[in-house]
């Protein structure tokens, strides 16, 4: 049983533990050694064994959204931001729940932590909004330095897309000027690092929250974790879904019998020449050097914690904020892909893939492979978009080196975390109100229960849990789950899966049991009146709208200028053609 205040007796310690909250940027779910992959994560194993690991852990499809529920427990539509700034209609975009900004209608899990006492520090993507107000120092962080934006390149201070003007990074809400030597998961544990010796001396507990941009487009990495993956993916990404299968079956990740879907998206790896096969394998052994990389970085931290007294005190929580990303060009070395990149700044050369001034990303091949067994990507609610690792762990976690598959969602971090450090969500105590304003409910359940060993489920059979992004829609209620994708991969139809059995999503049960999947089809309708989902305009791709977006936010003045010059010139030419008229008459 938790205790409303005071400590769980999941501590072992007797003052407030130390929390770090460790995020990855599209990481797929067996792109960890203890999940299933052959990439080398020996620091997150090593964390693995000194807690549980969760199988049935579910996020949101896309990376603003999660971060949103993550930090404050709350429902995406709820805090403002359903979907990314960047992929929002002009449509949705004018109702104010669809901002894509984390509204003042939530708090965050950093501002009640400084409530209670800890230091609060953000190191890593925010993109959450970049207004004074927005930014995470403004949101609960004492330190920050926080990239604003989607993603940026990790050897420089660039843009990745040209959506962008320039790279926005922020430290302690002033614009910020990265350093020449920048690698951004280098950076990003150095500064942590920098935050946590700053309040060392004052005894008091602090929370630290990375946002890594690993392994976020642009995919890069040092030469030398590069080095270590050479030749290692040659055999392609089918072999490589199905070696990360039979070793997630052997570790216990998924059931003995889990089948798998192929993935319409997958190409043919025999059927591509030696030279496409060798440049494919080098975009993947550069992703697997950089969460290799990302690796390295956290057992940095670690080993710092440890150096300065502070491991023992300190709980971990790892996970990523959606599932890989699939590419939409397959084949990024295209000479219309490399014109465009160069523009950028960038080059697509085989020799310097993954390094300063190269662009890489894998494609979806393999993005299927880091999903395996699963189906879909980012973006698609398929398992392959939510469901991504999750470790709870560290000395004062009593419970050691365990799986759990208890279905847990990412508004359940927040309230885990509250009750870790033994204070309560204002809702519950203020009755609704914080700092003069209304706020929203935390929807999460504190995952301590399961941590503990006391309980093996927080949700019950009849409990469901939904989710949406841009017109993609899925439920999930006991064993089961309801999904429906759209766009370029989906089929625009509800599907009922046993995720339990069948995580692949390979055998559709809605002809077997119409009735689960009616009700569950009610219960996603009450989802979507609760939570005010709009509806996506007909035609809506998202990839469309990302470049609508873009365009109109780095053009927007000239847009706005011209528009203003054609009213100014609009009556003349109205005169004008009105005079040639009248001449054409006489």
């Amino acid at each position: 049983m938790l205790l409303a205040l005071g400590h769980s007796s999941l501590l072992s310690a007797q003052q407030s533990p130390n929390i770090v909250l460790i995020l990855a940027d599209d990481l797929g779910f067996s792109d960890l050694a203890s999940y299933g992959s052959e990439i080398q994560t020996p620091s997150i194993t090593a964390l693995a064994e000194q807690g549980i690991s969760f199988t049935n852990y579910h996020t949101g499809a896309n990376c603003a959204p999660s971060r949103a529920m993550l930090l404050t427990g709350v429902d995406s539509h709820r805090t403002g931001v359903p979907n990314i700034p960047e992929m929002i209609p002009p449509e949705q975009a004018a109702q104010s729940h669809y901002a894509g900004i984390l509204g003042h209608n939530v708090v965050t899990v950093a501002t009640l932590l400084q409530d209670a006492g800890y230091h609060t520090y953000l190191s890593g993507k925010w993109h959450l909004g970049q207004t004074p107000d927005k930014l995470p120092s403004s949101r609960g962080f004492e330190r920050t330095v926080a990239l604003a934006d989607s993603g940026a390149d990790n050897w420089e201070q660039k843009p990745y897309l040209p959506i962008y003007k320039k790279a926005n990074w922020y430290a302690d809400g002033e614009e910020y000027q990265l350093p020449d030597d920048f690698y951004s998961s280098r950076f990003l544990i150095d500064k942590t690092i920098e935050f946590i010796d700053s309040n060392r001396a004052d005894g008091q507990p602090f929370f630290a929250y990375v946002p890594f941009q690993a392994v976020h487009i642009p995919v890069q990495a040092p030469q030398e974790f590069i080095d270590r993956y050479e030749g290692v993916y040659s055999d392609g990404w089918t072999a490589l879904r199905e070696q990360r299968r039979a070793r997630a079956i052997e570790l216990g990740v998924v059931p003995a019998d889990t089948p798998m879907v192929q993935m319409a998206s997958t190409a043919d790896w025999e059927a591509l020449g030696p030279e496409r096969q060798a440049y494919e394998a080098k975009r993947m052994a550069v992703y697997g050097a950089m969460v290799e990389a990302m690796d390295h970085h956290i057992g940095r931290l670690v080993e710092h914690l440890k150096a300065i007294g502070q491991y023992d005190n300190t709980v971990f929580i790892f996970s990523s904020d959606n599932g890989a990303e699939a590419m939409g060009e397959p084949q990024q070395n295209s000479w219309s892909n490399r014109r465009a990149l160069a523009s950028q700044g960038y080059n697509t050369d085989y020799e310097t893939l993954g390094l300063k001034g190269s662009f890489n990303a894998i494609n979806p091949g393999f993005s299927s492979a880091a999903a395996s067994p699963l189906a879909y990507y980012k973006f698609y609610v398929g398992e392959g978009g939510l469901r991504v690792p999750m470790i709870i762990a560290g000395e004062p976690v009593a419970i050691k080196n365990q799986l759990s598959n208890a279905s847990t969602f990412v508004t359940d971090i927040t309230p885990t975390i509250l009750a870790l450090a033994g204070t309560q969500h204002p809702h519950a105590r203020n009755k609704g109100w914080y700092g003069g304003r209304k706020i929203e409910p935390m929807i999460g359940r504190s995952l301590l229960p399961l941590v503990e060993g006391s309980a093996g489920s927080v949700y019950g059979p009849e409990e469901a849990v939904g989710f949406e992004l841009a017109g993609h829609g899925a439920l999930f209620m006991g064993d089961y789950k309801i999904v429906f994708n759209r766009g370029t991969q989906g089929d625009s139809q509800w599907h009922l899966f046993n995720i339990q059995i069948d995580p692949g999503e390979t055998h559709d049960l809605s002809a077997e049991n119409p009735a689960q999947l009616q009700r569950m089809l009610g219960r996603y309708q009450q989802y979507v009146a609760d939570n005010n989902v709009l509806p996506i305009p007909d035609g809506y791709k998202h990839e469309i709208q990302i470049i609508f977006n873009g365009l109109h936010h780095v053009y927007r003045d000239s847009i706005l200028i011209f528009i203003l010059l054609l009213l100014l010139i609009l009556p003349f030419w109205v005169v004008y053609q009105s005079k040639r008229k009248s001449k054409r008459a006489k």
